[in-house]
């Protein structure tokens, strides 16, 4: 963020974009294992989420902060960001108790494990599931706000839209005690069908106003739900090794965002916007359907100590 608030040129610019819209699948698997190994078992779903509800906040704040940065003043809005970004560090790197060896760190791994390292069971559709939830948000991330305007909805409430769906993703934070609940499997296609159901809703009524703030919290609820089912789902399948995949999952939501928007430019460009955006919803439904399997547990907790995991059986149990 600091980069494009000084970019003296477009490469620079560009640059610094890719960085900070990178930031989030940095972030992620680092905060994610500091909950593992510092969290307790029954806790930790419900710790998890609500650290990756922080994205929810940061769309919310960014809302605003566009409509006060409107008229050239955009690189000031940049600079806040960056601000807050260096002093959320600090605060991390300060509270974060620091990484000490641990059992798991020393012990010499099987030959089965190291096989498996990368791609242990359940791998495949975890990576699946997270590349389809990223294409089938892709629409709604490219082309809501074109959408809304066109269809005769003001700027000032499109940027409202924007504030609803931040807001509404700080509801995402109730991911994990939901997953506890229903189990993963049944949250996971729960969250993708009402994802698709948001993601149509817009592309049915994108200028009534109420369809689209409605649809807009939706999206948001849904999408850092589904974010966090992900986190969740990422740290079960890799159990020794939860910043794999953690960062596994978020990487292949962004391959999924950037291989989804330019294919559903394609789209757009034979069956219009609307038609785009009803195709980005079929594969939200069609992304429903690939479940968790059932959960691997790890021998040795991240901290060291043996511990039994709460069991959370990932077939929707």
């Amino acid at each position: 963020t600091g980069l494009v608030a000084i970019a003296p040129s477009t490469p620079v610019l560009v640059a610094g974009v890719v960085l900070a819209g990178s930031s989030t699948g940095l972030a992620s698997p680092p905060l994610a294992r500091a909950v593992a190994r510092h969290v307790a078992p029954r806790l930790e779903p419900r710790a998890q989420t609500v650290v990756n509800a922080g994205t929810g906040l940061g769309v919310l704040v960014s809302g605003p902060v566009a409509l006060l940065a409107a008229g050239g003043h955009w690189r000031w809005a940049w600079a806040a960001f960056s601000v807050v970004a260096v002093v959320v560090t600090v605060w991390a790197a300060a509270t974060i108790p620091p990484r000490s060896a641990t059992a798991q760190d020393t012990a010499e791994p099987a030959a089965g494990r190291v096989r498996h390292a990368w791609t242990p069971p359940g791998s495949g559709k975890l990576l699946t599931a997270a590349g389809m939830m990223g294409l089938g948000s892709a629409a709604v991330w490219t082309y809501a706000r074109d959408l809304v305007t066109a269809a005769g909805i003001g700027d000032l409430t499109a940027s409202v839209m924007w504030i609803v769906l931040g807001a509404a993703g700080l509801l995402g934070a109730f991911a994990g005690d939901l997953t506890v609940r229903l189990g993963p499997a049944r949250s996971w296609t729960a969250a993708m069908l009402l994802l698709a159901a948001a993601t149509a809703g817009l592309a049915l009524a994108p200028g009534v106003a109420a369809v689209a703030l409605g649809a807009a919290a939706v999206f948001g609820a849904v999408y850092i739900a589904a974010t966090g089912f992900l986190l969740l789902w990422g740290t079960r399948t890799y159990p020794d090794r939860p910043v794999l995949g953690v960062g596994a999952a978020f990487l292949f939501i962004a391959l999924g965002q950037a291989v989804g928007a330019p294919l559903l430019g394609l789209v757009a460009d034979t069956l219009g916007t609307l038609g785009a955006v009803a195709v980005a919803a079929a594969v939200a439904v069609v992304g429903a359907l690939v479940r968790p399997g059932r959960e691997r547990r790890s021998a040795v907790r991240p901290d060291g100590a043996r511990h039994q995991r709460q069991l959370l059986h990932l077939n929707g149990g």
